[in-house]
C-alpha cells in the first residue's frame, strides 16, 4: 500500500462529524475546520435555530445538518443523537465541545451548582459511548475529541482576577481535569474497537464580552504575550479527527501559547 500523502492524511471527505456547542465562540471555529477539511458536519446546540444558523454558514461541498442537543439533559442527548444519525446516516467523528457554564467561584458555589457543573462530563461520556457503540456496530473506527482546558492541568492565579471578577470557578477546574483523565481511560478501553479518544485543551481564548483588564493580565502570563484566536484551534481539531493522528489516542493536545510549559 502506498504511503498516504499529507493531503490525504488530513482529508475528512466522506466522513461525518457531530460537534456539540457548534454555534459558540470556539465551537464555530472547530465546526468550520471540520467542514473545510471535507467533513459533513452535524451542528448541535441547545437551541435548534442556532444550530441551523451555524450549519448554514459552513462551507461545502459536503452537506451539513443541525440538531437540538443539550448534553446536560439525558432525554435531549438521546434524541439529539438519534436525530443526528437520522439526518446524516452515520457518524465517524464526535467533538464534545458543548459546555454549560457555572460562574460561581469557590467562595459562593453551592453543592447543587458544583454537582450540576460536573454533569457536563457525564454528557461527554454518554455521547462518546454512543459513538463507540455505533462504530462497533458498523464495524469501523471512529475518532472522539473531548474539550479540556489548560485549567484542567494548572491552577489559576488569584491576583489575575483580584479586583476585576470572581476567581476562576473551582467546579470548572475539577470538570476539565476530569475530562482529561476520562479521555485517557476511554482511550485504553476502546482502542481494541478502533475508536481513538483524544483531548484538545485550549489555553486563554477569551470571548469579546470578557473584561479587557482581565485579558491584559492574562496576556502577561502567556509566553507568547497574547490571547489565542479561535482559528488557532482549527489545525489541532482536524489533526485529532483525521488519519493524520491515526497512531494517537489517549493524548491531551494543549494549545495554550506556552502557558502550561512554565
Amino acid at each position: 500500500m502506498p504511503e498516504p500523502t499529507i493531503q490525504q492524511l488530513f482529508d475528512l471527505t466522506g466522513r461525518v462529524a457531530l460537534i456539540t456547542g457548534a454555534s459558540g465562540h470556539l465551537g464555530s471555529a472547530l465546526a468550520r475546520a471540520l467542514a473545510e477539511a471535507g467533513a459533513s458536519v452535524v451542528c448541535a446546540s441547545r437551541d435548534l435555530a442556532r444550530a441551523k444558523a451555524a450549519a448554514a454558514q459552513l462551507p461545502g461541498p459536503a452537506t451539513h445538518h443541525a440538531v437540538a442537543l443539550d448534553q446536560m439533559d439525558p432525554a435531549s442527548l438521546e434524541q439529539g443523537w438519534r436525530d443526528a444519525l437520522s439526518q446524516a446516516g452515520h457518524i465517524d467523528i464526535l467533538v464534545n465541545n458543548g459546555h454549560e457554564a457555572q460562574p460561581a467561584d469557590l467562595t459562593t458555589v453551592t453543592a447543587e451548582e458544583f454537582s450540576r457543573h460536573l454533569a457536563n462530563a457525564t454528557g461527554y461520556f454518554l455521547l462518546a459511548r454512543h459513538l463507540r457503540d455505533h462504530a462497533v456496530e458498523r464495524g469501523g473506527g471512529a475518532s472522539i475529541v473531548m474539550l479540556g482546558s489548560m485549567y484542567g492541568q494548572v491552577a489559576s492565579y488569584p491576583d489575575t482576577y483580584a479586583g476585576i471578577c470572581q476567581a476562576s470557578p473551582v467546579a470548572y477546574h475539577t470538570l476539565k481535569g476530569g475530562i482529561i483523565h476520562l479521555t485517557r481511560h476511554l482511550a485504553v478501553y476502546w482502542a481494541a474497537d478502533g475508536v481513538r479518544v483524544n483531548c484538545l485543551s485550549p489555553g486563554p481564548f477569551p470571548g469579546s464580552k470578557v473584561d479587557k483588564r482581565l485579558v491584559e493580565r492574562l496576556a502577561t502570563r502567556s509566553p507568547l504575550g497574547r490571547m489565542g484566536k479561535p482559528a488557532e484551534l482549527k489545525g489541532a481539531v482536524v489533526f485529532l479527527a483525521s488519519d493524520a493522528s491515526s497512531y494517537v489516542t489517549g493524548h491531551n493536545l494543549v494549545v495554550d501559547g506556552g502557558w502550561t510549559a512554565q
